[in-house]
């Protein structure tokens, strides 16, 4: 898979024109705040994902515009294919292959792409939330219904949730409750069951990639941890009820809280080195060596999946890896077509485009 032309107009501060990238290592180069990083984000946004800084759609349109244009021509499975991104009133809108979608989720899983950003690099140092974020992202490339599993999730548990909220004023309320726990643990045990499946092929990869860089010195292993209890050895249906047993046995404290303390939401991805956790006794390079190679897994298992190797994003990122980690993570990404934002070139490329106040300033050709 690999871009053939990217064109924006009044995406952020990005001057309207039209780039043709090469199929091997495209090396955005320019100062700080220019709008390389601008570019990456709006290549990643046609993964039908959100935007890994964070940002909101209305932060996209050019100041003073009222909706943004981004399209793509790229080539997949050997043949063509265009996405066109409409952005106006806090939403975007698609057009895949000249087919209008109802839902930007109908666009996943079309372009695939994996993204590394300096945000990245505290994926284990941060909370939970974020490492169920990388898994989510993950599986939804691969399976795209899997976005609908999770949307399903958390509409019962946000009803759940009001509930909770209700049943101090209204007791009665109270025996309609496990009508939602019995949902929520049916959605939970679905969603559940994708994670460890991904993972199950995830960790082989990201253990072989940390053995690399250590040189073979340490371990690295992956687990996901289910607050209620759950494991990969059991069913989907051993699950639910596991799930469901927690949520009845807590209802008194989830009444008290007003919110759900058990089920998917809470889950964690566990990292280990040599047995102990990354988060707690892992230096610094350690955690970034370990992230590192959850990356490199992730593009291994979507390029595995997809039939063919993913677009990769690197934002900023060489700066805040050693030279033998540069070395290592370019060395892995060779055959790919990858798109590196910098302030100095400091790896052969085949097309350097520079970039100074929104505006391409120059194209090479290496």
């Amino acid at each position: 898979m690999f871009v053939k032309s990217l064109e924006f107009e009044n995406y952020r501060n990005l001057e309207h024109t039209t780039i043709y990238p090469k199929s091997g290592i495209n090396v955005i180069c320019g100062n700080n705040a220019q709008g390389k990083t601008n570019l990456i984000e709006c290549l990643w946004l046609f993964t039908g994902g959100r935007s890994f800084r964070g940002s909101k759609e209305n932060e996209m349109i050019l100041f003073g515009k009222n909706e943004a244009k981004i399209n793509l021509c790229f080539n997949s499975m050997r043949r063509d294919q265009t996405i066109g991104l409409t952005i106006k009133g806090g939403k975007r809108k698609a057009v895949l292959n000249d087919v209008p979608k109802t839902y930007i989720s109908q666009i996943v899983g079309s372009f695939c792409a994996v993204v590394f950003s300096p945000d990245h690099l505290t994926l284990i140092k941060n909370g939970p939330d974020e490492r169920r974020g990388f898994i989510d992202g993950a599986i939804c490339q691969i399976k795209p219904a899997y976005a609908g599993m999770l949307t399903r999730y958390k509409k019962v548990l946000n009803e759940r949730n009001a509930l909770l909220k209700d049943i101090p004023r209204h007791r009665e309320l109270e025996d309609t409750l496990d009508i939602w726990n019995e949902r929520l643990a049916a959605e939970g045990a679905a969603a559940a069951m994708m994670r460890f499946e991904y993972l199950k092929k995830l960790t082989p990869y990201a253990a072989a990639f940390y053995e690399g860089i250590s040189d073979g010195k340490e371990v690295l292993s992956l687990q996901y941890k289910m607050n209620c209890g759950g494991n990969s050895d059991m069913s989907r249906k051993e699950i639910e009820e596991k799930m469901l047993e927690s949520l009845r046995s807590r209802q008194n404290d989830d009444i008290y809280c007003g919110f759900t303390t058990v089920g998917i939401h809470r889950d964690d991805l566990i990292v280990k080195i040599n047995n102990k956790e990354a988060r707690n006794f892992g230096s610094q390079g350690q955690q970034r060596s370990a992230v590192l190679s959850m990356k490199l897994a992730e593009a291994a298992v979507l390029g595995n999946e997809k039939g063919e190797a993913p677009v990769i994003l690197l934002d900023d990122v060489l700066s805040e890896l050693d030279a033998s980690r540069q070395n290592y993570l370019l060395r892995k990404l060779e055959g790919m077509q990858v798109f590196i934002t910098c302030c100095e070139i400091s790896v052969d490329a085949e097309n350097v485009i520079r970039m100074n106040s929104g505006r391409i300033t120059e194209a090479e050709e290496k």
